[in-house]
């Protein structure tokens, strides 16, 4: 049952090499999946994520736009952001939430004219410098 007292506190690690906003996103994530929230539940407010671990507004805004991207939570607009129906099983489901991206921004780049030919080139080059920058 869906509760007006957030069910979840952030934690941040600065020595994991993680960006503060990717760190929040996969906090939920696991929540989710280890049962901790469920759907119904509230996220804290931006304002009270801000006091608990000192962090620019800003990244948890960008957090809960991604949560929500991923249909993992539900913004209602004076009442806080919520962890929607299928939530559980988007969680647990990596792959399919960066197919989802992937695909969305395909759709973006040709929406600005680029050919796939373009695509495929800048994944290839971005591609080849996360290896050469792992070596």
């Amino acid at each position: 049952m869906a509760s007006n007292d957030p069910t979840i506190r952030f934690r941040l690690d600065p020595g994991s090499g993680v960006s503060p906003y990717r760190q929040l996103v996969d906090q939920v994530r696991e929540a989710l999946v280890a049962g901790r929230l469920r759907p119904g539940d509230q996220l804290p407010a931006v304002r009270e994520v801000v006091t608990q671990i000192t962090i620019n507004p800003n990244t948890v805004h960008r957090a809960y736009r991604e949560l929500e991207y991923l249909g993992l939570t539900i913004p209602q607009r004076g009442l806080g952001t919520f962890i929607a129906a299928g939530a559980v099983d988007e969680a647990g489901d990596d792959q399919s939430n960066a197919a989802k991206r992937l695909r969305l921004l395909i759709d973006q780049m040709r929406a600005q004219g680029a050919s796939d030919e373009e695509i495929r080139a800048l994944v290839s080059n971005r591609l080849e410098s996360e290896i050469d920058a792992d070596s």
